[in-house]
């Protein structure tokens, strides 16, 4: 089986910074990436806040929604799953992919990842990564940290789950807040070594 045709999983939570969902998944379409998409309960709220778009519950809407916010009508396969689908294919550790992304990725997430609760199909898609052994990288979109964000944090990543907090770079020389948030998206999937989104790499003095 090809890598690529193995599904990532894109976990969207209630995080503020949905921004970061819609370019990753913009960017993993153009390259014609299989991805199985499942955003929180909260994450409905969050979009009605950020940007005043209410986010279809059906998963056979949610396909035209996402596609609509990130601009990429063909190309890659996107398959949406209900928030609370356990039942659904990414709950089960004998379906393969190539791991998971949960980008933006709430405090409330990492607790209970951390924890080992999972009250839903994210969280428990997230906990079935960690038991295979496969890639989890998460992006922490919370300012400052507490000590008890940061306990969990650590927890998270002695069980080898990789953590790429929202935090841009300036040497590329950033011209948009599009650069910006493309410098951590692109840092999120060099975790997974997947390398599809153009910017200006540090090239030394």
């Amino acid at each position: 089986m090809k890598e690529l045709s193995k599904p990532l999983i894109l976990g969207v939570t209630g995080a503020s910074g949905l921004i970061y969902a819609v370019r990753t998944l913009k960017y993993l379409l153009l390259a014609d990436y299989t991805i199985d998409l499942v955003a929180s309960k909260s994450a409905y709220t969050v979009w009605q806040a950020e940007d005043n778009v209410r986010m279809p519950p059906e998963p056979e809407l949610q396909e035209q929604f996402w596609r609509g916010q990130c601009g990429v009508m063909e190309g890659g396969k996107l398959r949406c799953h209900r928030w609370g689908d356990v039942g659904a294919t990414i709950a089960s550790g004998s379906y393969r992919t190539l791991g998971m992304v949960i980008i933006p990725c709430s405090m409330s997430t990492v607790a209970k990842l951390a924890g080992g609760l999972s009250s839903d199909l994210l969280e428990r898609a997230a906990d079935v990564q960690i038991k295979e052994g496969r890639k989890l990288v998460l992006v922490p979109r919370e300012t400052p940290f507490s000590l008890i964000h940061l306990r969990n944090l650590t927890t998270l990543a002695e069980a080898g789950v990789r953590i790429v907090p929202a935090i841009p770079a300036w040497y590329h020389h950033p011209q948009s807040i599009e650069d910006l948030v493309d410098f951590v998206i692109a840092r999120t999937l060099d975790q997974l070594d997947i390398d599809c989104v153009a910017i200006n790499r540090w090239q030394g003095h």
